[in-house]
């Protein structure tokens, strides 16, 4: 029994801290080069340790997925956060105590939220417009210029909003088929943004372009009019981001480390204590015929785990168990009671469920979602 066996008795999600530290000062160097700030979006760690991580690299600006969380990293010494995604009215009290203390930058995307704004806050706040660059899911289409005016002319005329420029998420880019794709939409993206700034440049003082996605920023050189990029996923990695090309195995920073409770014989299946509640249920497409793959398949070992086992997959998952398809020699491999590591398909979903990390140093660290 290795170190890390000893410690883990049920699914236990492990993190290796130099392939995250890697990760940091990798995307760090990137932003530089782009002559652009990096504001690291912290949804996908949620963790005040990991934080002072990038703290320690010189980080001092983030990007987070709710004001829940910009309050848990306030209250953790981070001083300039922006929430990214459009403001939730309903959580205007603790919106006016957070403007309180820090520089809270906010995203609009409707005439009715700026009202609401500067109608019910009690401290400045920062305010980018959300533009949409092919995702679909919210924010103004680039070429509506008139809809992005109304919403500038608007904040002119408010005490408390302070328009900072035009904040976009290229989502599509997980979508990707492959890198090329990844640059075609990011090609958009950069054309589409740099036109909306140029228009208007003379409006918005110190106008700012923030841009945000691991699989553009992870592979792209060409950041030019950006002024900072915002990706999250890349402090880990993972499966989904390996297949896009976004990263290298030796690069995905996490695996969950999950006890072997059953073996079936007659379908060279691996039953593990691991499921939906520990993983998701995301899936990645692993072939034509549309095999869904769940995970892919490492062996724990003493300082972390193995490269990609072949012969195996996760190859699908219920509440608490994940069934793993093998192939004769890996099956018989496993037995009752033994660990397998699995890297998860994604990790800001599974640190999400999984609330806590053991370092593959033998130390535990919380997240904001840690049962005390």
């Amino acid at each position: 029994m290795n170190k890390l066996d000893s410690k883990i008795i049920r699914p236990t999600l492990l993190l290796d801290k130099q392939k995250c530290m890697t990760n940091i000062e990798a995307m760090i160097a990137r932003a530089q080069k782009a002559n652009a700030r990096l504001r690291p979006h912290f949804k996908t760690h949620q963790s005040s340790e990991v934080g002072n991580w990038f703290k320690e690299k010189g980080i001092e600006n983030i990007a987070v997925s709710s004001i829940e969380m910009a309050a848990y990293f306030a209250d953790h010494g981070w001083k300039d956060i922006t929430v990214a995604i459009p403001v939730n009215v309903r959580e205007i009290d603790l919106i006016n105590d957070l403007a309180s203390k820090i520089q809270l930058n906010l995203v609009v995307e409707s005439r009715e939220a700026i009202l609401f704004l500067e109608s019910e806050l009690k401290h400045s706040v920062g305010i980018f417009i959300k533009v949409d660059t092919g995702y679909h899911r919210c924010g103004l289409p680039s070429e509506a210029i008139g809809s992005f005016r109304i919403l500038i002319d608007l904040m002119k005329e408010t005490e408390k909003l302070n328009c900072k420029g035009f904040l976009a998420h290229s989502g599509h880019n997980y979508n990707a088929k492959d890198q090329n794709e990844i640059y075609k939409n990011h090609s958009k993206t950069l054309l589409d943004l740099n036109e909306l700034k140029d228009v208007f440049r003379k409006e918005i003082p110190n106008i700012e372009v923030s841009l945000g996605d691991t699989p553009a920023c992870s592979i792209s050189e060409e950041f030019y009019g950006i002024d900072e990029l915002r990706p999250g996923n890349f402090v880990f990695y993972d499966i989904m981001q390996y297949v896009l090309g976004s990263c290298d195995e030796n690069e995905i920073a996490v695996a969950m480390a999950c006890p072997v409770i059953a073996r079936n014989i007659d379908r060279n299946e691996l039953v593990i204590h691991g499921g939906g509640v520990h993983f998701s249920k995301e899936f990645i497409e692993a072939d034509d015929e549309g095999t869904k793959l769940f995970g892919s398949l490492v062996r724990i070992t003493d300082n972390g785990w193995s490269e990609i086992l072949g012969g195996g997959f996760l190859a699908s998952i219920s509440q608490e168990h994940g069934i793993i398809r093998c192939s004769d020699d890996l099956f018989d491999q496993f037995t009752i009671g033994d660990l397998i590591g699995i890297l998860p398909v994604h990790s800001c979903m599974t640190v999400n469920l999984m609330k806590d990390f053991l370092t593959t140093e033998g130390k535990w660290i919380k997240t904001m979602n840690s049962i005390q």
